[in-house]
């Protein structure tokens, strides 16, 4: 893990300079220590790279079960930093893997959407709501649009175009009242996207479009 994210890291930031118009703004939003939790809306196979190249942190995420798919691809995403997670969203292992990790005081990136979704924005899992209530850390979200050109995995070491990444300020989710139920979880999914959607141009907003902050950058 010491070696192999921040190889990644540095390697990639290299590909972005030489390839990419990528611009980022708030990174003095990001929290120099502690953990949180990082929702972002999530557009391309890039995403969970440039996030963590651009954090200067080490990391934790989520990625979906299926790119374990050997020994060395298993090998090296566990020092990346990542853990497989089943895309319907319902995995307690994977959900308690990332409570240790936030626990443990590292930063969890998580896609609460559960899939790529180029262009728009879709409905995102309420398991975002619940972690972040179980854990009680601040939320960071962040906005990512340019990378939906770049589907195959590959594109990875081949980033073009212009992309942006927005970091939002930190926030927290109000406890429950009680022991948080599924109306509780859908109505804070709901808030904590729209905070994401609120860093994106409107083109990119999709299901989270209406009444929402209009976009800074």
């Amino acid at each position: 893990m010491e070696l192999v994210a921040p190889a990644c890291n540095i390697f990639l930031r290299c590909l972005l300079l030489a390839f990419a118009d990528c611009h980022v703004y708030g990174r003095e939003h990001v929290p120099s220590q502690g953990p949180f939790i990082l929702v972002s809306n999530h557009q391309g196979s890039i995403d969970a790279p440039l996030l963590n190249a651009n954090i200067h942190r080490s990391v934790r995420f989520l990625a979906k079960d299926t790119l374990f798919a050997n020994l060395l691809m298993t090998s090296f995403l566990r020092g990346y930093g990542a853990y497989p997670v089943r895309r319907d969203g319902r995995d307690l292992a994977a959900s308690r893997w990332a409570l240790r990790q936030i626990q443990a005081g590292y930063p969890l990136v998580v896609f609460p959407e559960g899939t790529r979704s180029p262009g728009q924005m879709k409905k995102a899992h309420h398991g975002v709501a619940y972690l972040a209530v179980l854990a009680g850390v601040p939320i960071l979200p962040v906005g990512i649009t340019g990378t939906e050109r770049m589907g195959p995995y590959w594109r990875v070491v081949f980033p073009t175009g212009r992309i942006t990444v927005t970091f939002g300020e930190p926030f927290s989710i109000p406890a429950p009242d009680g022991r948080p139920d599924r109306v509780w979880l859908i109505g804070q999914t709901e808030q904590i996207m729209r905070r994401v959607a609120a860093l994106l141009p409107p083109g990119y907003r999709g299901v989270y479009g209406e009444n929402t902050a209009p976009f800074q950058p």
